[in-house]
């Protein structure tokens, strides 16, 4: 068994990690927690029975300690990752880095060079490498059953409540405050593309906007806020109302206080940012995106994202040289077209677990390497920053309107690098 500290008690601190303890306590503990919510940090401090004394409101407080443990799981705001997890790696820490890595470029390159630097077991949570589901795809890919890809199509299909939720009301709204969402959201995609398709990515082209979340688009007589006398709150399909006073155990419901009670829920979209009209929100991150990627090989891929969908999934076509794959994740299937005509439907094996069960199988997997002092990771600090590229580049791309070269970006950044130090 390992032990282990956490940084950062919210929806996946608690949920998607800190919960594996919880059912495998015979494989790790956690002995400590860092959290600035009093509410969430002792929720989550008694759910592990950890003591007064380990209990801190402040990451630094934590860190400043001598090396409590083995690991260390940083689940903490975006804008909040650089500064604990180089610490952390100074200190010797076996760490969980939440994505993104870091909002700032130059931060990112940073982290995997200090990663290996200290030869330090960092994984970062591009979890949906450690899906079933999407293992599967990459085993048929990589035994060419279809060949050699030469385009693909993918949709990240956010979810319209899923929107609402997290990126109009939610922490990750607002890119100044956290990051844009390309890179919040998508560098899941981003990472899953570069990953399947095996080779460099080298040009990225976008265009997206906040086209709808906005408050020209306010219908009449919406309030600034869905219990303060709205009148089209009972018909519009982002009442605060409809979405968080109902299956209290369940997301969204079950994130948006500490204390789950109808009473706390009721006072936190009466007072908290849950509650306001989605058209009156400091929102600005986009809405629906897409984005072009030339890989090496002449590969290429259309991948898009937007809000406007009622099922929370992704949706793609993988065409190669000798047949295609669609794939559903939501649906577990993976569609095979062979180009001789025969066609295989592939359902892969199924996990507990948030994100297919991904959530699952990433802790099981840094246990492991943990425990294994194994300094490989599939989601290695390089590999991710390789992805989180993709990601910066695209944004780079949506705002000037230019074509980004890969290999131009990342030399501008060590060039920018190395004229500040």
């Amino acid at each position: 068994m390992i032990q282990a500290a956490l940084i950062g008690a919210g929806n996946r601190g608690f949920y998607a990690y800190g919960s594996y303890a919880l059912r495998y306590p015979h494989e790790i503990q956690f002995i400590a927690v860092a959290e600035p919510d009093k509410e969430k940090r002792n929720k989550f401090a008694e759910a592990h029975g950890i003591p007064e004394s380990r209990r801190f409101a402040d990451w630094t407080e934590l860190l400043e300690k001598e090396k409590l443990c083995e690991a260390l799981l940083i689940c903490s705001p975006d804008r909040d990752h650089y500064k604990p997890v180089m610490q952390a790696i100074e200190k010797g820490y076996s760490i969980l880095l939440e994505k993104p890595m870091s909002p700032i470029p130059l931060e990112t390159l940073e982290i995997a060079e200090a990663a290996e630097k200290h030869q330090t077991i960092l994984t970062v949570c591009h979890v949906l490498r450690y899906a079933p589901f999407y293992q599967a795809l990459k085993e048929i890919i990589d035994r060419k059953v279809i060949g050699d890809i030469v385009s693909v199509q993918w949709n990240e299909n956010v979810g319209f409540y899923h929107q609402a939720h997290s990126f109009v009301r939610g922490n990750w709204r607002n890119s100044q405050e956290s990051s844009s969402m390309i890179l919040q959201k998508c560098c899941h995609d981003m990472d899953m593309l570069a990953w399947l398709i095996g080779t460099e990515c080298k040009s990225v082209s976008s265009y997206g906007s906040l086209t709808y979340f906005k408050k020209e688009n306010a219908p009449e007589g919406a309030a600034l806020r869905c219990l303060d006398g709205c009148k089209v709150e009972k018909e519009c399909p982002y009442s605060a109302a409809k979405w968080y006073l109902h299956d209290r155990d369940e997301w969204p419901a079950n994130v948006i206080t500490a204390d789950s009670s109808l009473a706390s829920r009721l006072k936190a979209i009466q007072e908290g940012p849950y509650g306001r009209c989605v058209y009156h929100c400091d929102n600005d991150v986009v809405d629906h995106q897409v984005v072009n990627l030339l890989f090496e090989n002449e590969v290429t891929v259309s991948f898009t994202m937007t809000a406007f969908t009622k099922d929370i999934c992704r949706h793609f076509k993988i065409m190669g040289t000798k047949g295609e794959i669609i794939g559903n994740d939501a649906k577990n299937e993976l569609l095979i077209n062979y180009f001789s005509g025969q066609t295989e439907m592939v359902h892969p094996a199924t996990v507990k677990g948030g994100h297919m069960g991904s959530d699952t199988k990433i802790m099981a997997d840094f246990i492991q390497r943990v425990n294994e002092k194994n300094h490989s990771s599939l989601t290695s600090a390089r590999a991710s920053a390789q992805s989180h590229m993709i990601a910066y580049a695209a944004e780079e791309s949506r705002v000037t309107g230019k074509t980004i070269s890969l290999e131009e970006y990342v030399a501008n950044l060590k060039k920018e690098k190395a004229e500040t130090v």
